[in-house]
């Protein structure tokens, strides 16, 4: 009996300083500035939300937030996109230190007034915006900060191609994590990964 109970003990300990000490990944190539690696970080901007409010880097000054890239008409993978991320966002809803940030990629067609609409159809609070900009800033942001695709296409059927994933940023700027946005078993990595970085806020 006493074997058994040590072999627990020495199993608790074990997984539990694994899950307690889990680390996700830093995405992107890293380089050594003054002997240290510094890894990339999403770049400044500044976008309109659909209150009409610029939205920045500053916004999200201490928080964990999940970015995807999507546009109101489309009639691919948005709808699936949309019901992962609010699955998400259930979870996370009322805790200030997550936040959510989708970009529309079809800037013209999606006015600060439809994203509104749209926002306030889904009974949304302060914590997920919908923003928009210059198609060359979001397109860049897209590509350039968060390792995912945004462009127009005329041979697609909605005019657009876009990458259909979540992107997971630390509250230092770092993607931490990419999930595929339309894939329920990626929603719940991408909830665990949340909680992860929690720990160390």
């Amino acid at each position: 009996m006493k074997k058994i109970y040590c072999a627990f003990l020495i199993c608790f300990f074990l997984f539990g300083c694994k899950e307690t000490d889990a680390k996700l990944p830093f995405l992107g190539n890293s380089q050594e500035i003054d002997g240290k690696l510094e890894y990339p970080k999403i770049k400044d901007f500044t976008l309109t939300n659909q209150d009409g409010k610029f939205v920045t880097n500053r916004t999200f000054a201490g928080k964990i937030y999940v970015a995807d890239f999507i546009f109101l008409s489309c009639t691919s993978i948005c709808p699936r996109m949309n019901i992962q991320m609010t699955k998400v966002y259930e979870v996370f809803k009322n805790d200030p230190r997550v936040a959510f940030l989708s970009h529309t990629i079809d800037p013209d067609r999606d006015t600060v007034e439809k994203l509104k609409q749209h926002a306030e159809s889904l009974g949304l609070n302060k914590h997920w915006q919908f923003v928009t900009g210059s198609k060359e800033k979001i397109y860049d942001l897209a590509t350039n900060s968060y390792f995912t695709t945004a462009y127009p296409d005329a041979r697609d059927r909605d005019g657009y191609v876009h990458g259909g994933s979540f992107l997971l940023v630390d509250e230092n700027r770092h993607v931490r994590g990419i999930y595929d946005g339309t894939n329920p078993a990626d929603t719940k990595k991408l909830i665990a990964d949340i909680n992860i970085l929690l720990q160390d806020l």
